[in-house]
């Protein structure tokens, strides 16, 4: 039986991945200066990171069941099989929202066939699990196959990440004043990690840019399983040089097959503003289901 992935902007997906696979992506709501914009469809990171820098008033809300009715109600009408992995429910309430609009189609497509994945990932983290399931699709993998490999792949997803300032997480009400305040001083970076419970967790406090982006590195090293075999994602908001520095030093210690770069988008980005640098790659082995990977 045939079947639609589809998925949402927090992926932050590489726009020649999306095309590739022709992935429908529900973008994610902002609002700027009272303004509704939608990520990847009214707004781009170019123009999102000019105007936080700008000094805009930025503030996020999640796909809300409406939204979330709008877009599956097609597929329902079609009669259509849908894996929808979803932004992480320890960041946002998409999950709860999703599964209310799929409990309002039932009522009247009572065949409609939706699964819905808390992804438990953010950014490239979930973009990279979803990535491994379009090949899987376009290998032909079956349905009940995907659907087993996005709990696995989610659930071995690692995010390493670092910003630039703590401006932007005391903004989004992430971090109190007084720790703002005292690590803009003493130029305290985190480290920070998604958890098991899909939430954003500082795990470690570095002092300075550069230390930070190799502590980050070397973490990929301490929990990275067959790193030289695999494809790590790499993002940053608005610092392609401090991104392909991370890059160079990914592929000089450790060899991995491939890079993808992309952009952080309103998302997280509006929380973390544009010097964030992420890293995204596996804890355990891609063997379970490779022969349905590239």
């Amino acid at each position: 039986m045939s079947y639609q992935i589809i998925t949402d902007s927090a992926t932050d997906l590489p726009r020649e991945i999306i095309e590739k696979y022709d992935l429908p992506v529900i973008p994610t709501p902002v609002i700027i200066n009272g303004t509704d914009y939608f990520d990847g469809d009214t707004i781009f990171p170019d123009e999102f990171y000019k105007i936080q820098a700008e000094g805009a008033e930025i503030t996020t809300y999640h796909i809300n069941a409406h939204m979330f009715r709008q877009h599956f109600e097609p597929y329902a009408k079609r009669g259509e099989s849908v894996i929808y992995p979803c932004f992480s429910t320890g960041i946002a309430g998409t999950f709860n929202a999703a599964n209310l609009a799929k409990q309002e189609l039932l009522e009247e497509y009572p065949d409609f066939d939706l699964t819905i994945i808390d992804s438990k990932c953010a950014s490239m983290g979930f973009g990279l699990g979803v990535y491994k399931l379009l090949q899987m699709q376009a290998k032909g993998a079956p349905k009940e196959t995907v659907i087993e490999a996005a709990r696995y792949f989610f659930d071995n997803l690692e995010h390493i990440v670092t910003v630039d300032t703590l401006e932007y997480l005391y903004k989004g009400g992430r971090l109190s004043k007084t720790s703002a305040v005292l690590g803009g001083i003493l130029d305290l970076k985190p480290i920070i990690e998604v958890n098991e419970e899909g939430a954003l967790v500082a795990i470690e406090k570095v002092r300075g840019r550069q230390k930070s982006l190799k502590r980050c590195v070397e973490i990929v090293g301490e929990r990275g399983v067959n790193l030289e075999q695999q494809v790590i994602g790499v993002v940053h908001g608005n610092d392609r040089e401090t991104c392909s520095r991370v890059k160079d030093m990914l592929r000089e210690q450790y060899h991995c097959r491939d890079i993808i770069e992309s952009r952080v988008g309103c998302a997280i980005g509006a929380h973390t503003g544009p010097g964030i640098i992420g890293i995204v790659f596996l804890s355990a082995s891609e063997e379970p289901y490779a022969q349905w990977l590239d």
